[in-house]
């Protein structure tokens, strides 16, 4: 069945209208007709069954058959991402959303050479969340991830938000395997951490100076294994394991 997001405002109504891009792909692009069934996201948990009403030359109506809300997942993630060159951000944000991260935070490390003024910055956060948008579409997710502003590392430390496990992916001596961490916080909770965050650092890697700020603040370092791998490759690698371990039952 195809997928549609509309923000939860337009989804009050049981008739729900499709404009713009959301209206070309049913049209144009699915060829949608009335009679057709639909799904539509909210992205604050909610799916909506819906069946088109009408469709007409730029708008598409649809009528809602049944809701269902999903409640947030368990364990909150955020992906602290630095910046990597072109456009892999792009696959990172879309990678995150089907693994299920609750928020991702993009970095400007010293190692990052991309570089954005404050129009860009904008455009740039736009075009991130609308990746965000078409990945839950894709992947039926019914939580819609937030997108923030790029900051660099001590901005973001400076908010002092409080995760219960927060991990830095890191090729300095010390590290320890992501299980380990998990498995501590099992011992001493006797559950699952509710919330996680990954700092997953540029090609090259967090500077010696960026990691001593980052686990100063309470962030343990994991490694990810004997190869060094490429930014994107690191996210994946780091979000498929808190999932695994957020998720998996206790015995």
């Amino acid at each position: 069945m195809p997928r549609f997001h509309l923000p939860p405002v337009e989804c009050a109504s049981d008739t729900l209208t499709l404009t713009d891009r959301e209206a070309h792909h049913g049209l144009r692009v699915l060829r949608l007709r009335p009679g057709d069934s639909a799904t539509v996201l909210d992205g604050a948990g909610n799916e909506l069954t819906c069946v088109v009403a009408e469709a007409a030359r730029d708008t598409l109506r649809l009528a809602v058959k049944a809701r269902r809300f999903f409640p947030k997942p368990a364990c909150q993630i955020t992906l602290l991402q630095a910046l990597p060159k072109g456009k892999l951000i792009n696959s990172i944000i879309e990678k995150a959303t089907e693994l299920g991260v609750a928020r991702v935070v993009p970095l400007i490390t010293e190692r990052v050479v991309t570089h954005l003024d404050e129009d860009s910055a904008a455009a740039r956060l736009e075009h991130w969340q609308q990746v965000a948008i078409e990945s839950i579409k894709q992947c039926g997710s019914p939580w819609l991830p937030q997108i923030e502003l790029a900051t660099t590392p001590a901005d973001f430390l400076a908010r002092a938000e409080a995760f219960e496990l927060p991990l830095v992916a890191s090729l300095q001596p010390g590290s320890r395997h992501p299980r380990e961490w998990f498995g501590d916080f099992q011992r001493r909770h006797n559950r699952p951490p509710a919330s996680v965050c990954c700092w997953v650092g540029p090609e090259g890697d967090f500077t010696p100076h960026e990691v001593a700020l980052i686990t100063a603040a309470g962030v343990v370092p994991i490694t990810l294994g004997p190869n060094v791998l490429r930014a994107d490759t690191a996210a994946i690698y780091c979000l498929s394991v808190v999932s695994y371990e957020t998720q998996a039952p206790c015995f």
